[in-house]
């Protein structure tokens, strides 16, 4: 008789004990092996279990006596589907993210119950010839500097790099040329993209480089696709893994190199338990495997230009577009100069009409996800923000307060400016449906298409009408955040950014670092192959800094200004969070467990640590529940770790309340 130790994808933090009987006719690729997969009765349930550890003695903190041991139903896997090295990653994930180790492993490794043919994105039975362009000095110096830090003395590597530059300079060639080198070592590479970049582009570099040694992980397969690109990569057919962020955790043999491009990109951070960053995960990976990290982006996040400045993290630039394209001309709109009749500007709308006369294309771009309404004075710009914590006031019309969502201070909206005694106030704000209407109202014959998340649910008809814009179907594209996402549009000329300081008014410390990084990087889909471009940012505010720095492309003042801003505040990266999140169908139990919660938590925190809240959460209310929050800041995130452990862990709490722990959370909302 075996004891069999399983771990199962639940919140509950310790593995149970099965038996198994062993059988000489059982097929030696049925036996039970660490890493395999068991199918298990729980309760009344069937369920799918990972074999942590086997012994010949019931484990000494079994509850349960030899007889009521229940026997597993039967072994899923012919082999293993994770190492040593996989394991002591899912054991730190576990750890870092305050998660049970069954919720780690399962969010790692793909479910499928069986092997499929996994679909087009594998090229297995592509063989293509490898197309290189010729690189620049600067992508040459990039390649070899990185490459060289491999043969640096013990102990003197320099793990992380980075790779800045404008859009179109040629970044995806470096990736693409080091790849090709780690290969040639006979070492493996896992690529990561944000998920809108897995498109065709990518795709087909990717196949022209490397053929059938490939892999693209992409959330078009089925988790059965996913474990044959899974046992692909372990058996080394597939020895460049491309994909979203759990492709962080591919489990490639002898892996040399990680790349992560736009690693500004907020889709690297999960959204579900555990909320991992794969950018955390890579970094952990490299220094665990001693190989390099190299990441990308036009617009770092203001963590990595931290990282960059104190030299925890090398930065290559690359100045040059190479596509035949300059960088476009970016002009400021002041919105204040015009009437307020829709929220297309005179000088937006006669470029569009010399556009559609030219016979080229257009993008409009509204970040949407700006609160649609904040306070604000129509005479000064005059904008409340908190007392406490210097972020804006929303305005929440039911009772008619304006609110702070970081220590829930509230105060009753003035009748007048309280900066110029204006009577010109209110709160300002409009969505996409609004501008559609515009646009078809002012340019009738143009062919007009709609992208947000209301009109796309799925990413096939996302990428769809991605590519029907690129072939020239449409003249103007109306779209949020993913158009901004490293897309190519050869024949696109203008892109009109609607109101550039929406996002400023969210309240998210994050707030000027996404609106500086939208404006860049949508402005970088203009003129990428001529030399015409133009951008034009419409604004209420043209001095405020994220718009101004970002429409001069005046990069290092932006960022400066931001770690000024962030260290007067003492926000991250001076400093580090976790934020919990309490949510209920009922408001006051919600509340009344975070309260309760927060009285644990000041119990077992630090004096130097802060503990802010609980307050409402900035969107009090998704899908029936209401939300309360609690964030809790030091400048080491090692007792908050602890103190959010001992609640998730042993705090009995309500079960009509979820409680959700978010370490390094990239938004407050």
């Amino acid at each position: 008789m075996l004891y069999l130790q399983i771990i199962i994808n639940r919140p509950v933090n310790q593995p149970f004990t099965y038996s198994y009987t062993p059988d000489e006719k059982e097929k030696p690729e049925l036996k039970p092996e660490v890493g395999k997969r068991a199918e298990i009765m729980f309760g009344n349930q069937k369920l799918t279990g990972f074999i942590m550890e086997i012994t010949e003695q019931i484990p000494p903190t079994c509850p349960v006596e030899a007889g009521k041991i229940r026997p597993i139903k039967r072994i899923l896997d012919k082999e293993p589907l994770f190492g040593t090295e996989l394991f002591e990653m899912a054991k730190w994930l576990s750890h870092y993210y305050l998660c049970t180790l069954g919720e780690a492993v399962f969010s790692m490794i793909p479910s499928g119950r069986r092997e499929t043919s996994a679909g087009g994105f594998s090229f297995e039975n592509e063989l293509t010839v490898a197309q290189k362009n010729v690189l620049s000095d600067e992508q040459k110096a990039a390649v070899e500097e990185i490459l060289s830090s491999q043969n640096t003395a013990p102990g003197q590597t320099k793990l992380f790099h980075y790779l800045y530059g404008p859009t179109g300079s040629g970044k995806t060639e470096v990736f693409l040329t080091l790849a090709e080198r780690i290969l040639s070592q006979g070492k493996g590479i896992i690529y990561l993209v944000p998920e809108i970049s897995l498109t065709g582009q990518v795709a087909a570099s990717i196949a022209e480089r490397f053929g059938n040694t490939a892999a693209i992980i992409h959330s078009g397969l089925t988790p059965s696709q996913r474990l044959t690109q899974w046992h692909r990569i372990m058996h080394k057919e597939a020895r460049v893994i491309v994909g979203a962020r759990s492709a962080v955790f591919a489990p490639v043999p002898d892996l040399g190199l990680i790349i992560i491009d736009e690693e500004h990109d907020g889709s690297y951070k999960s959204g579900n338990n555990p909320r991992y960053h794969a950018r955390q995960v890579a970094m952990k990976r490299a220094q665990n495997l001693k190989i390099p990290l190299v990441m990308g982006s036009a617009t770092p996040s203001v963590e990595a230009w931290y990282g960059m400045k104190t030299g925890t993290i090398v930065r290559h630039t690359l100045t040059k577009r190479l596509a035949g394209g300059t960088m476009p001309h970016i002009s400021c709109i002041n919105l204040n100069l015009y009437g307020t009749d829709g929220c297309i500007s005179k000088p937006l709308e006669d470029e569009i009409r010399k556009t559609l006369d030219n016979k080229k294309q257009t993008i409009l771009f509204l970040n949407r996800r700006g609160f649609t309404h904040f306070f604000r004075c129509n005479s000064c710009g005059f904008e409340l923000v908190c007392k406490n914590c210097s972020v804006p006031l929303t305005y929440h019309k039911a009772t008619h307060r304006l609110t702070c969502h970081y220590c829930g201070w509230s105060m009753t909206p003035p009748q007048s400016c309280p900066e110029c005694g204006s009577l010109d106030i209110g709160s300002n704000g409009f969505g996409t449906e609004f501008i559609e209407a515009e646009t078809r109202a002012k340019f009738p014959n143009a062919r007009v298409l709609r992208l947000d998340t209301d009109v796309t649910g799925k990413k096939e008809e996302l990428l769809a009408s991605l590519e029907d814009f690129r072939q020239g179907k449409y003249d103007i594209l109306l779209g949020t955040q993913m158009v901004a996402k490293g897309l190519n549009f050869p024949n696109l000329q203008l892109v009109g950014v609607i109101m550039a300081d929406a996002g400023l008014h969210m309240p998210d410390f994050r707030a000027s670092e996404r609106t500086f990084s939208l404006i860049t990087q949508v402005a970088g889909r203009a003129g990428r192959y001529f030399p015409d471009g133009k951008v034009l940012v419409q604004t209420y505010d043209p001095n405020r800094e994220p718009v101004l720095y970002a429409c001069t492309g005046n990069t290092i003042d932006f960022y400066e200004k931001e770690l000024a801003n962030r260290q007067l505040l003492d926000f991250p990266p001076f400093s580090r969070l976790v934020r919990i999140v309490f949510r209920s169908f009922n408001k006051r139990l919600a509340y009344e467990t975070a309260v309760n919660a927060a009285s644990i938590i000041k119990e077992n925190t630090p004096r130097e640590a802060e503990i802010i809240g609980p307050a409402e959460c900035p969107i009090e209310k998704i899908s029936q529940n209401y939300r309360y929050q609690i964030l809790l800041k030091g400048k080491s995130v090692i007792p908050l770790q602890a103190a959010a452990r001992k609640l998730a862990f042993e705090y009995t709490h309500n079960q009509n309340v979820y409680i959700e722990y978010d370490v390094d959370p990239v938004s407050l909302l």
